[in-house]
């Protein structure tokens, strides 16, 4: 007598049918709970969504493809935790569109960077690395110093992140040409970098 199994093996539509429906279950059991979990998609308490100057900032941050060496998410362990400070968690990032946890560190994880250094040891450092860090193989950013900071899209990139749920006023909207006026795309990166991290207060 043939078992279930035998039949379902030696007939290809009814294999290719329970395969279907055994991937779908297995989908829906992953995907369907996340939609209540609002842990992913809560912002945690302190978290601000970026300034004119530091949106900018974080733009050219991408431009310069600093996120192929350097990751913004540091894992829940202690080797982790012990150099980088407390582990990432997901409110930290639902104003960050794209996400820019990255992959890959030739660089230091940057997630907890702002405030470890002052603005002037990240010119130098943008500047030529190896003035600060002898050891360092990253590659120099001279021009940072030298652009000047076009900000003339400023509004339309905040009106689009309000459209996914980034909470821009209209006063921060209006305002945000202001913030950029005389900046160098130098100061627009620093104040992104020393940003990371210091929105939401979080112990070891």
């Amino acid at each position: 007598m043939s078992t279930v199994q035998d039949k379902i093996e030696t007939k290809v539509g009814l294999l290719i049918v329970a395969s279907l429906v055994v991937v779908l279950w297995g989908g829906l059991a992953e995907i369907v709970p996340l939609f209540f979990q609002t842990s992913t998609t809560t912002p945690v308490d302190g978290l601000k969504p970026y300034t004119a100057l530091q949106l900018e900032g974080r733009d050219i941050y991408i431009r310069e493809g600093c996120v192929g060496c350097h990751s913004q998410m540091i894992r829940p362990f202690r080797a982790e935790t012990e150099r980088y400070g407390h582990y990432s968690v997901a409110g930290e990032f639902v104003y960050d569109h794209p996400f820019l946890w990255g992959s890959k560190r030739t660089g230091p994880d940057l997630a907890r960077v702002g405030g470890r250094y002052s603005d002037d040891w990240h010119r130098a450092h943008l500047n030529n690395p190896r003035d600060v860090v002898p050891e360092s193989i990253m590659p120099n950013f001279p021009w940072l110093l030298k652009n000047d900071l076009d900000g003339s899209n400023i509004q339309t990139k905040m009106k689009a992140l309000r459209i996914v749920g980034v909470p821009y006023t209209d006063e921060q909207i209006k305002n945000a040409p202001a913030q950029l006026k005389g900046k160098k795309e130098i100061d627009a990166v620093i104040a992104y970098l020393q940003s990371l991290g210091t929105h939401v207060k979080m112990t070891r």
